[in-house]
């Protein structure tokens, strides 16, 4: 595929608000994770909340939005000048020709619990000024963020779980290369509700401590929330020497089983496998990947396989969910970013809170974050339901 430039890009999650805080939180090898304090849940658990959300204002004239999760995202766009660069480019191309491509797992669905506990005594109907539209809908994310930054092109939201706001780099590449629009803004939000926190727990998934991915140890995951957002244009005649590329993507679908990956990584192997082939690269060009190392027992194990297979043990890699938690459709976008970073700063990333690495795993798994000599390096989003996407960013040749 032909490469497209990362013009602009943010995150924002429980290690600080934009780039400078999240860069300094990697290089300190420190995590955001914290005993569960949010709203009126009960959990033995940790998760990575984003400070200041809730005193987040919508811009006026937008509180048919006013939900957790655009909060967040407003939060986030308003960080590292990302909002007017997106308005930037829509002055350069024009509304209609700058698309917004959105991953989220389960949108504003707090506010759909909070009306629950509201609706009426006796009919049981939900509060009057309920606002499914423009809270709850998976698309309100996209709705909102056309609306605050005053464009008028194509958009999309991707609800494949975890790998959701990955995919939203490989569809808005293939509208960009239709020649449907001229930029994208993509990126991922999540937010904590009852719904995810309960949700994993029923299905014991959810530890009681800060995640350890690739640990011996390792017995589940921690929920956090993110948003992170990226501005990708076609790559111009003349590049920064920091640039950051997106170079390639494989997507699959391997449907092994609702909730648990392929033993052997079938589906992950072919989404890095197409990434490379994207690329034009070989798996020996990967200098850092980050891995998608939930933290639990059997997705570490069944991506320390697909590793292998499509790039060999040698690849230094780390999951930055032992910082952030699991951000759920939020985690490709961020991680993205975090790579990103990783290649503007020439830093590999600490795998946080892993202790004691499980000798079963064949992987080059980094403990601490020291400087290295980065060029191309893999973002792997692994969801439910075997829906996975494997992303390489790199640097100018």
């Amino acid at each position: 595929m032909s490469p497209l430039v990362l013009t602009a890009f943010t995150a924002t999650s429980c290690l600080g608000r934009g780039l400078a805080p999240t860069l300094a939180a990697l290089h300190a090898e420190r995590t955001g994770l914290k005993p569960c304090a949010f709203e009126t849940v009960r959990l033995d658990t940790c998760v990575g909340e984003v400070a200041g959300v809730d005193d987040t204002l919508l811009p006026p004239g937008l509180s048919a939005f006013e939900c957790r999760n655009n909060r967040l995202a407003w939060l986030a766009l308003s960080q590292d000048g990302m909002a007017a660069a997106v308005q930037a480019a829509a002055a350069r191309y024009g509304p209609r020709r700058v698309g917004v491509f959105l991953g989220t797992s389960t949108s504003g669905i707090l506010e759909s619990e909070i009306a629950y506990r509201q609706r009426e005594a006796h009919g049981g109907a939900l509060p009057p000024d309920f606002r499914y539209a423009g809270a709850h809908n998976t698309y309100s994310v996209a709705a909102f963020a056309l609306q605050a930054l005053q464009l008028a092109g194509p958009a999309v939201v991707i609800s494949s779980a975890c790998s959701s706001s990955g995919k939203v780099f490989a569809s808005a590449q293939r509208a960009l290369a239709a020649g449907v629009i001229d930029a994208a803004l993509v990126g991922g939000v999540d937010s904590l509700c009852l719904t995810t926190l309960y949700g994993f727990h029923s299905l014991q998934l959810v530890s009681a401590q800060p995640c350890r991915p690739f640990d011996v140890a390792r017995d589940g995951i921690s929920v956090g929330e993110a948003a992170a957002f990226a501005l990708l244009e076609r790559v111009p005649d003349s590049l920064a020497a920091d640039a950051v590329l997106l170079l390639g993507y494989g997507e699959s679908s391997d449907a092994y089983h609702m909730s648990s990956p392929h033993p052997q990584g079938r589906g992950a192997r072919e989404a890095m496998q197409k990434a490379l082939a994207a690329a034009g690269v070989a798996p020996a060009a990967i200098d850092y990947i980050n891995f998608h190392g939930t933290g639990t027992p059997s997705n570490d194990e069944s991506e320390a396989r697909a590793v292998a297979a499509a790039l060999g043990g040698r690849v230094p890699g780390s999951s930055t969910k032992g910082a952030t938690g699991h951000t759920l459709g939020a985690a490709g976008a961020l991680e993205a970013v975090i790579c990103a970073l990783a290649l503007r700063a020439q830093l590999i990333p600490a795998g946080v809170n892993t202790a004691q690495l499980d000798p079963a795993l064949e992987v080059n798994y980094q403990l601490r974050s020291r400087p290295a000599a980065l060029r191309t390096v893999m973002s792997n989003s692994f969801g439910f339901g075997g829906s996975n996407c494997s992303l390489i960013l790199g640097r100018p040749a």
